[in-house]
């Protein structure tokens, strides 16, 4: 039980930590390079959390699942072609 208290602290820790580190990141380099706002903690969040939709999806397992899919369709492709060059010497 103890033990579930120390990861799930430790888990929001490091959820917070992700949001400061984005918001440093981003009022670092964005202002300079291209000219954009500042941030603050919070919209930091937002950001982070909208590249992860954007990036990761809503869902886990499926996306995993697709993209596990479609390494083994290329892979069957590239071993049937690599077949087609070795037939045709």
């Amino acid at each position: 039980m103890l033990l579930g208290i120390v990861f799930g602290v430790g888990g929001i820790g490091l959820a917070a930590l992700f949001g400061w580190i984005v918001m440093l990141l981003w009022n670092w380099l964005m202002p300079d390079l291209f000219g954009l706002k500042r941030v603050d903690y919070w919209k930091a969040w937002g950001l982070l959390v909208l590249c992860m939709i954007l990036f990761k999806g809503f869902g886990g397992s499926s996306n995993n699942r697709n993209d596990r899919q479609r390494r083994r369709r290329l892979q069957r492709y590239v071993q049937e072609e690599e077949a087609r060059q070795v037939e045709e010497g």
